[in-house]
Parts: C-alpha cells; sequence; structure tokens
C-alpha cells in the first residue's frame, strides 16, 4: 500500500469526502495487545505511520512530542529492565503480569508528551500528543495492522520513564502497540449517545 507524499509547504489541502475513511472509522477497535503478532510494520510503513500520526492540530507550531521505537531484541532488554523494577514494586506479580501488553508485539512507539514552556498551555500540548496516539492507531488499522493505546504502570513510574531516556519534564502519551492480530477483536459496548450529547440553548 502506497502512502501519498505530503504536500508541498502552502499548497491547498481542501477537504473531500472519503466513504473509505468513514468505514475504517465507524469499525476501528483496538486489538488486544497480547495477540499482536508478526509481521509489524516494515522500516518504510512505520516511517510513514509516523510522518501521518504528527499531522495533528498543534496549537502555535509547538511540536510537544516525540516518538521512541522499541523493536526486536532492544525491547526485550527494554522489558527484562522493566521486570526488575516491577519485581521491586510491592505489586510485584501484578506489576510483572503487565508486561506481557508490552513483550508480546513486535513493535512498540512509545509517544513522548515534550510540552515547552511558552506559547500555548500546557494542557494543549499535552491533548495534542494524545491526538498524535489516536492518529497512529487510525494510520495503522487503515494499514491492515493491528494496534493498542496503553499506559500501565511502566508508563508512569519514573524509573521506567528514566530508563526510556526520557528528560524528568517529559511524560508518556500512551505505548502504542503494533503487529499483526493473531484473532480479530471484536466489537465492545460503545457508548450512547443519547446519554453524553447535549445541546446548549442558553
Amino acid at each position: 500500500m502506497t502512502v501519498p507524499a505530503a504536500p508541498d509547504f502552502g499548497a491547498p489541502c481542501p477537504a473531500y469526502p472519503s466513504h473509505e475513511t468513514l468505514t475504517l472509522m465507524s469499525r476501528r477497535r483496538s486489538a488486544s495487545a497480547q495477540t499482536l503478532r508478526a509481521p509489524a510494520p516494515s522500516d518504510g510503513q512505520l516511517a510513514d505511520l509516523l510522518r501521518l500520526a504528527a499531522r495533528v492540530p498543534d496549537h502555535g507550531k509547538m511540536q510537544p512530542w516525540r516518538f521512541v521505537i522499541l523493536g526486536g531484541e532492544h525491547k526485550a532488554a527494554f522489558v527484562d529492565r522493566l521486570r526488575a523494577l516491577a519485581a521491586a514494586r510491592p505489586d510485584a506479580a501484578k506489576a510483572e503480569a503487565a508486561l506481557v501488553k508490552i513483550a508480546a508485539p513486535p513493535l512498540c512507539v512509545a509517544v513522548v508528551s515534550s510540552t515547552r514552556e511558552g506559547g500555548k498551555p500546557k494542557w494543549e500540548q499535552e491533548l495534542s500528543a494524545g491526538a498524535v496516539c489516536m492518529n497512529l492507531l487510525l494510520a495503522a488499522d487503515a494499514m491492515g495492522f493491528g494496534a493498542n493505546w496503553i499506559t500501565d504502570w511502566y508508563g508512569y513510574d519514573r524509573q521506567a520513564l528514566d530508563v526510556l531516556g526520557l528528560s524528568p519534564v517529559e511524560t508518556l502519551a500512551g505505548w502504542i502497540m503494533l503487529g499483526t492480530p493473531a484473532e480479530p477483536p471484536l466489537e465492545r459496548v460503545r457508548p450512547v449517545m443519547d446519554a453524553i450529547v447535549t445541546t446548549w440553548t442558553g
């Protein structure tokens, strides 16, 4: 599948109807991280996925996010470091069990929230990082891969984030697990729209 090149700077980017996009969004479903197997996106496919993920609202053009790729033997080594941290936690057994979600998939993209002083509020910058995670899920689905966005304890534990190489002011927006599902995910319960939609009338 060929991903179109990005438009040239300043080129018009008009909206246009896309039934395929609407179909994808109407059926998008996260794949269980534990079921993700090889093949994962190739290096070229991953480069396309990250480029698409970065096309998000970014107020002030601050780019308050970055990516860390974990795959192969390097991801295995990272998980081993997490296992050592899990063993030292009060909930060691539970913490160790949670590592299957990052150990099983062949590829993981850590989306790092790197908020910056000045410019736009920190909350808006964090929302932009969340949008990057969602774009990455949608792009992976459109490319035919399974994806799952998780955080878990190793998305918040400062020692785990230090192992990942985050600065003291950076946080993790999410681990995006990528691969091919061993089994198709099943549809889950969705919100009742009448319960969450109101119209303001003054």
